[in-house]
């Protein structure tokens, strides 16, 4: 039987690099070798994409310096549509063929829809949420916004532009007094792994916040920050037809779970699964659906496919429920949830590439042009 070629893409630009190598290594560990040729992909800080079997160990990653690696070799894509096929920068190497791409890039230029746009302008297979819904899923003003008009329950919240923050300082903070009142969270609009953000509890901490999230961001969004307020996560995987994982509650350290509460407590190899967490979370039925059904809703309204984790802001005595936003390519792929969900972390991945599959098939058999004569009649001279 021949073995599909899967390229693990990981790394890229983004302040989330290490969190996405070390997801990698959990991915390059559980995907099948029975089933699979396994390419490692690795982009570096700088954008360049390197492949090579030595990129298979993570200590090979402490300095992130790969261009002096034995067997390493630089890569492109082809550019020609539907050649799925890495091509050597230089002659000393081969081109690498693939089947279909495994996203583990986190936050910029990976989970915010830019290779997604690489691979549909080349017509190549990949895993998880098409352009749309990871830029949407990216961005967590335009996810409000989406979740607004399906009436999925959101807390108070506000955004402006680092460029008009400059200009109405003043007017903004009032603003943000006013409508949404101290506590308030301040976050970069388009990040994960709680990068940038910080919880105001006065003018002069809201102040120094907003300085901290522009810093990351030029889009700033403001929220309300809710007392006795935990957070309950949960993981849906599917295409048109999706299911849902069992409940999480992490354990956080502070108010707010923090990059160092997500990645830094314990092992530095586990990633997101190095969280301390309660699965299930203790929460009772009613509340386990309830959330199970506003994620599968929130999956479906931003055309997401593949696998994301929602998150979610819970009152657990007063069974009050509010969605706080979508990871279209989670940390450590959430597979700790769907490990007590009926998935093992190689089931999961198989779902995943088969996911990524049917997407490609079905996307090719959308027609995608239309000849409306008007190059025909502009030849001709027609003015109408």
């Amino acid at each position: 039987m021949n073995k599909t070629k899967v390229a693990v893409v990981f790394g890229s630009r983004s302040v989330e690099h290490e969190v996405s190598v070390v997801t990698a290594m959990q991915i390059l560990a559980n995907l099948d070798q029975k089933k699979y040729e396994i390419i490692p992909v690795y982009i570096d800080k700088q954008g360049r994409w390197w492949s090579g079997e030595s990129l298979k160990k993570i200590e090979n990653y402490k300095k992130l310096e790969l261009k002096n690696k034995i067997g390493l070799g630089q890569y492109k894509l082809s550019g020609e549509v539907g050649d799925k096929r890495l091509i050597p920068v230089g002659i000393l190497k081969k081109p690498i063929s693939f089947d279909i791409v495994l996203m583990a890039v986190h936050g910029t230029y990976g989970e915010d829809g830019t290779i997604q746009g690489l691979l549909e302008m080349a017509n190549i297979p990949y895993t998880g949420c098409g352009v749309t819904a990871a830029a949407i899923g990216m961005d967590k003003v335009l996810q409000k916004a989406v979740y607004e008009k399906e009436e999925l329950p959101i807390v108070k919240y506000d955004w402006f532009l680092s460029k008009e923050y400059l200009k109405n300082k003043k007017e903004i903070i009032e603003k943000l007094e006013k409508n949404i009142g101290y506590p308030m969270c301040v976050k970069p609009a388009n990040l994960g792994s709680s990068v940038g953000i910080n919880m105001a509890h006065n003018k002069q901490e809201l102040e120094w916040s907003i300085d901290i999230a522009k810093e990351f961001d030029t889009k700033v969004l403001v929220e309300e920050c809710l007392e006795n307020i935990d957070e309950i996560n949960v993981s849906v995987m599917g295409y048109e037809d999706a299911e849902v994982s069992i409940c999480e509650q992490p354990i956080k350290a502070n108010t707010l779970l923090s990059y160092e509460d997500k990645y830094l407590r314990g092992s530095k190899t586990k990633g997101m699964a190095n969280l301390s967490r309660l699965i299930p979370a203790p929460i009772n039925e009613e509340m386990t659906k309830r959330i199970q059904l506003y994620a599968l809703k929130a999956f479906r309204a931003l055309g997401a496919s593949g696998l994301a984790r929602i998150d979610f802001l819970v009152n657990i005595k007063k069974g009050i429920v509010y969605i706080n936003e979508i990871n279209t390519l989670p940390g450590s792929l959430s597979f700790y949830l769907w490990e007590k969900s009926g998935y093992p972390f190689a089931k999961m991945l198989d779902k995943l590439i088969e996911l990524g599959f049917e997407r490609y098939n079905k996307r090719n058999k959308i027609n995608f042009s239309y000849d409306s004569g008007l190059l025909r009649k502009a030849g001709k001279g027609s003015k109408n």
